[in-house]
């Protein structure tokens, strides 16, 4: 179990290293949040599945599960509000 949740938590910050450096190499002010939105949440959702290995009691797990779900809405939501404004200004 180690080894699942050492290669999900590097995944994962492999995913979190692309979308920082999306964001510093796209120009387009949606390409960048493209990259963050995508990159970072799946970035997200695997390292806490690779802490979620690692923990041993339920109470622990499903606080786990109320933070990929609050990452699932909130991060997708801000990277489109940060778009709309863009597209508006």
């Amino acid at each position: 179990m180690d080894l699942v949740s050492s290669l999900l938590m590097a995944s994962g910050a492999v995913f979190t290293l692309i979308a920082a450096v999306g964001l510093h190499r796209f120009d387009d002010v949606f390409a960048r949040m493209h990259a963050a939105g995508k990159a970072s949440t799946l970035g997200t959702i695997l390292i806490i599945l690779g802490v979620a290995f690692r923990l041993s009691t339920v109470g622990q797990l499903l606080k786990l599960g109320v933070v990929v779900v609050l990452a699932v809405v909130t991060i997708p939501a801000g990277v489109h509000v940060i778009a709309r404004a863009a597209w508006r200004a």
